[in-house]
């Protein structure tokens, strides 16, 4: 049921770009100026779900702002600069998006980033519980596994933490794992839809092949390098840019996809399911990545795992020990954070 219903929602992407399907959502980007952000928020201008867009950053917003505000589209574009302007950029938020943080460097694991992306995750969503604590929050810096209990922990602390509201936008390892299955299936990618569970790191990040719509096979020793790509696929992009960044516009389309899923569930549309990291009862992990439900409040409906094969029941059993330490790395941060 879950890939027969979930590839509207994954073309809403284009979807998003091309209908005049209206709406006024208030969107505000956390880190707008950087190489997530910026083309990011130029998806985000695109979208006739957009009226208003709010970019903030430490840096370079005024310009970032300023140049897409001349775009022909009808989101109303404004940009803020340091911390003192950051509570204004939230006010009035409906969904905030949150690429802020430093990207990975050949050699680093996403975990390396933990210092200064947990420090910089915890104060923007600090001042989201304190300004915007309704808004859906996006997170997109890494690492997630992390960041989200962090954004659960600051949440809490403020007595505004709703759980259905708080997401790690895993889906670009979902647009990676249609992409690479359609590409050895001679599809197209656009009708390809592999559901992508677990975390966002490395061996936790679990797709689930044999869930695949339309249904496909490999050979086992197919199907193994194929899951060894998606899981370190971000580390190919690192290894190819040779120093100047990590996955950027690959990102920014994914987090695009998922707030447009998200604006879409939110304006009363039906049958829209996305996976992402959340807080979780489907398995022994307090936080797990499964296909979601949105509606109008956020999670609708945690739909679960489903019926997996036995290479994937090994595959989330392996994830556990990895899963669980960066849960409670974030956990631990987040309760010594001042």
């Amino acid at each position: 049921m879950f890939s027969r219903i979930a590839r509207p929602a994954a073309s809403g992407l284009i979807r998003g770009l091309s209908t005049s399907a209206q709406s006024n959502a208030r969107v505000a980007v956390l880190g707008a100026s950087g190489g997530i952000g910026q083309p990011l928020s130029l998806l985000l201008k695109n979208s006739p779900l957009i009226s208003n867009l709010a970019l903030y950053d430490i840096a370079h917003t005024p310009g970032v702002a300023a140049d897409l505000s001349h775009i022909e589209t009808r989101a109303k574009v404004t940009g803020y600069i340091g911390a003192e302007q950051l509570p204004e950029s939230l006010k009035d938020a409906d969904v905030v998006v949150i690429p802020a943080g430093v990207p990975r460097k050949p050699g680093m694991t996403r975990d390396d980033l933990f210092n200064t992306n947990a420090s910089i995750v915890a104060t923007l969503t600090d001042a989201c519980a304190k300004t915007c604590p309704e808004a859906m929050i996006c997170i997109i810096a890494n690492p997630v596994n992390s960041t989200i209990p962090i954004t659960t922990e600051i949440f809490k602390r403020h007595g505004v933490y709703n759980p259905n509201r708080i997401f790690g936008v895993t889906t670009l390892d979902i647009v990676r794992a249609n992409t690479f299955v359609a590409e050895l299936k001679g599809l197209d990618p656009a009708r390809v839809n592999v559901p992508v569970v677990g975390g966002h790191a490395g061996k936790t990040i679990i797709p689930l092949i044999s869930q695949c719509t339309p249904k496909v096979e490999f050979p086992q020793d197919q199907l193994e390098t194929l899951t060894g790509r998606i899981q370190e696929a971000g580390t190919e992009v690192v290894k190819a840019k040779a120093g100047s960044g990590s996955a950027t516009l690959s990102m920014a389309y994914a987090g695009a996809r998922f707030v447009f899923s998200l604006l879409d569930a939110m304006n009363g549309k039906e049958g829209v399911i996305e996976c992402s990291f959340v807080r979780s009862e489907e398995t022994e992990s307090t936080y797990f990545s499964t296909p979601l439900l949105l509606g109008k409040n956020g999670i609708e409906k945690n739909l679960g795992l489903g019926k997996l094969s036995a290479y994937e029941e090994k595959l989330v059993a392996e994830a556990m020990g990895e899963l669980k330490g960066s849960i409670k790395k974030g956990e631990d941060f987040a309760k010594n954070f001042k």
